[in-house]
């Protein structure tokens, strides 16, 4: 079958993000629904503006789809798993509480995490936005202490992003939170992530000799 789906990511990066650059969220995507797909690259040097048409903030990934052309990981996410049911149930209200779970991962989590993450590597902290996101935080170890999975029962792609906005260390180690670190470890303890995690890592470790 003639590989139609393309996923961009950077042709190299910094040893610090590797295996957290965004693209790896679809490539676990790709991997769970059993999706042929490839990787292609725009340069990490002059990233602020050397993609802008595809991508109008810069940012990877993007992806392609035949005539179809996405950017921000959850659209993508969507979007792949709109193709397979192992992501996205066909169930109408399953379906919904999947999709809800993905904005929740988004908007009410990812939101407040990543400018955590952001001062904390500066080397300030804000009490208020710790507070906030513990707060949050706290909300969602109630709710995984219920269940193994977010939505339907099983892993969908609500699990998929939510266990990829938690499974950053410094995150992890910031407070006692049994369920969600138990949720995380049964995520990316699957095949589908192992495998997406590992050729990331082995993708920008090849990049090292060409620089």
């Amino acid at each position: 079958m003639t590989d139609t789906l393309t996923i961009f990511t950077y042709d190299w990066v910094p040893n610090g993000p590797r295996g957290f650059v965004r693209d790896l969220r679809l490539r676990w995507a790709a991997e769970e629904a059993g999706l042929s797909y490839k990787v292609d690259t725009v340069p990490f040097d002059g990233r602020e503006t050397n993609h802008l048409d595809r991508q109008p903030f810069g940012q990877i990934p993007f992806l392609t789809d035949g005539d179809i052309h996405l950017f921000e990981s959850g659209a993508c996410l969507l979007h792949l798993a709109g193709k397979s049911e192992s992501l996205m149930p066909l169930n109408a209200s399953a379906a919904a509480d999947t999709l809800q779970w993905v904005m929740a991962a988004l908007n009410s989590i990812e939101m407040v995490t990543v400018p955590w993450w952001f001062l904390s590597l500066s080397g300030h902290d804000d009490a208020g936005l710790t507070g906030w996101m513990d707060g949050r935080l706290a909300r969602l170890e109630a709710v995984l202490s219920t269940r193994d999975w977010l939505a339907a029962d099983r892993f969908t792609v609500a699990d998929l992003i939510m266990a990829d906005v938690l499974r950053v260390p410094k995150l992890r180690a910031h407070g006692e939170r049994p369920a969600t670190e138990a949720y995380v470890i049964r995520a990316t303890d699957r095949p589908a992530f192992r495998k997406a995690h590992a050729e990331q890592l082995a993708h920008f470790r090849a990049a090292d000799a060409l620089r």
